[in-house]
Formats: C-alpha cells, sequence, structure tokens
C-alpha cells in the first residue's frame, strides 16, 4: 500500500513528512501535478464493471488498488511544464488524474472538494461560529457606506485581505492593516472589502490539526501588533502543553463540519486569555512551528497518512 504526496519538487514540509514515511518503510510516490503529461503518465481503465488506474513517476508505477492515501500539499498546475502548455490541456489533465484519483478507494488529506471550500473564508467564519470559537465582528462588502457605519461602530478595525495576494506580477498585496473612522472607504465600491473589529493581543496562537491530534504553539506579541506574520519581534514560538477544553471541542466540531483531516487554525489571544479566531488554513505551511517548537507534527501527518484505507463507499446525495 502506497502514500501518493501531490506537492511541487521544492517543498521543505512535504521533504519532512517524506522522511518520516521512509523511516517507517512506507512506500510513498510523489508527484507534481505539473508533470503530467511528460515525466509522468497515467493510465484508468473502466471496462466490463470494473475500474483499475496506473501512475508511473520517475520509474516507480502506482496502481490504484495499492493507493494507501493521498496527500494535497501544494501541487502545480496540471499540465503547468508540458512541452505546448494550454489551458485546455490543464482541463484534460485535471480531469484525467483527479477523476482516476476519486475513483480509488482511499483517504484524502484534503480531499480537493472539501479544501476548495474551505479556503472561502466568509465561509470559514461562519462555521467558526457555528463551531463554537470566539470570532470578531466581520463585515464583508462593496458598500462605502457600510464600511464607514462599521468602523464608527468598533472604532478600530482592520482590513485585510479575504483570498489572499493576487497572482501575476507585480506582486500587489493586501497587507492587515489597522483603520480608523477618519479613512476614505469610497475605493471599497470597487471591490469588497473585509473588515474586522481589532483584538488587542497579547499573542498569536498557532493550532495544527491532524485528524484527532492538535498541536498548539504561542508567540508572544508585541504592543500594538497587527499581524504577527510580518515583521521581526524578537519572540519566538513556544510549544503549549494542553489545548483549552472548549478549543479543542471547537476545532473537532469545524473539522467534523468541513470534512477536513489536516488544518491550521490561527487565533489572537487577547488579555483575557481569549483565543479569537482569525482563520484556518487547509493547507497551511507546519515546518516553521515544528522547527521552532520541536513539536512532532511531520510525525503524525506521516501517522495518519500510513493508517490503511477504509471500505469505499459513495457519499450520500452523490
Amino acid at each position: 500500500m502506497t502514500v501518493l504526496i501531490l506537492t511541487a519538487d521544492q517543498d521543505v514540509t512535504a521533504d519532512m513528512v517524506v522522511a518520516k514515511l521512509h523511516e517507517r518503510g512506507v512506500p510513498m510516490v510523489r508527484l507534481d501535478p505539473a508533470d503530467l503529461p511528460g515525466k509522468a503518465v497515467l493510465s484508468a481503465d473502466y471496462a466490463h464493471g470494473d475500474f483499475d488506474g496506473y501512475l508511473s513517476v520517475n520509474g516507480h508505477v502506482l496502481s490504484m488498488g495499492g493507493l494507501r492515501s493521498v496527500w494535497v500539499r501544494r501541487p502545480g498546475e496540471p499540465a503547468a511544464h508540458a512541452a505546448e502548455p494550454s489551458a485546455w490541456l490543464t482541463a484534460e489533465t485535471r480531469q484525467a488524474l483527479f477523476g482516476m484519483l476519486y475513483s480509488a478507494s482511499t483517504r484524502w488529506m484534503n480531499h480537493p472538494r472539501r479544501a476548495e471550500q474551505a479556503r472561502h473564508k466568509p465561509w470559514q467564519l461562519r462555521v467558526a461560529h457555528s463551531s463554537g470559537f470566539a470570532v470578531p465582528p466581520t463585515v464583508i462588502t462593496t458598500a462605502p457606506r457600510v464600511a464607514q457605519q462599521f468602523v464608527q461602530e468598533y472604532r478600530d478595525v482592520v482590513v485585510k485581505s479575504a483570498s489572499g495576494p493576487p497572482p501575476g506580477e507585480p506582486r500587489v498585496a493586501l497587507p492587515t492593516t489597522l483603520v480608523g473612522p477618519d479613512t476614505d472607504f469610497s475605493g471599497v465600491a470597487a471591490g469588497p472589502a473585509l473588515l474586522q473589529a481589532y483584538i488587542p493581543k497579547r499573542a498569536d496562537i498557532r493550532l495544527t490539526a491532524i485528524g484527532n491530534r492538535m498541536f498548539a504553539a504561542r508567540k508572544a506579541a508585541e504592543p500594538g501588533q497587527v499581524d504577527g506574520r510580518f515583521g521581526e519581534t524578537g519572540n519566538g514560538w513556544e510549544p503549549l502543553a494542553a489545548v483549552p477544553e472548549r478549543i479543542a471541542r471547537a476545532v473537532h466540531d469545524y473539522l467534523v463540519f468541513t470534512g477536513l483531516a489536516y488544518a491550521a487554525f490561527d487565533f489572537a489571544e487577547d488579555a483575557d486569555g481569549v483565543w479569537w479566531f482569525l482563520e484556518c488554513n487547509q493547507g497551511g505551511q507546519f515546518g516553521f512551528v515544528e522547527l521552532e517548537t520541536g513539536q512532532p507534527i511531520a510525525e503524525e501527518v506521516a501517522l495518519w497518512l500510513a493508517l490503511r484505507r477504509p471500505d469505499f463507499r459513495i457519499p450520500e446525495g452523490h
């Protein structure tokens, strides 16, 4: 039984898990969908009521019948490295590859359909509320008047991107920025803006969830700090011995609702010790946390991937 890892060639986080799988003697194949067709070859056979499929990557042949699990880490765009790439070839290759993988009896970290939905921050906020997290008041709007009213009510407000920095050149990013009532919001009419009540924090919390296991780390914040991901504070990540019971229950409920096997949660810890939900990244990095804290996150990912596959069942409603 073989683990399939879908990621780019240069991925240090994936390298950490690959090393753990090798230590355990678990067979694995690493594929960047950008190399298909070309360096990789696939074939799927649907005949006489049966299904079988194969992937050939760097001389290693993987049968869909021998697929233990799939880790969708940071894969490239299908057919991106083809001799003559095109939107049509990408679409055809995606259909062939993922259609074949969906047909197999396997476990996903994370299933692409679940992951795609989980990327949407507005939906994350709704699920976070339902799961029992503390969530800062938030508005997403293209109406300048609504944005102005929101800031008038909450005074100190953070504006940030819902989808992250846009692709392409030149690189344009909307940094997480603290704004006040005097801000001109007329530009909101040109595109959706996400505004959130500012939480004065004493620390950033990163919680990495793999199945039923949770690893939390804490980094002290500087006074007035808005986004802990940027700027050098001199503070490092420190492991937390335990996750508060209320948070653990909320994380469990969030994962059950979203169908995610892996998730990286970001929280702001206020002066009263409340963990405020900021976002959940379904494919978030964990390497930097493990390197600073020594938490065995890569080992836990490898253990999850190494588990035997469940019986294949078509989900209800499909």
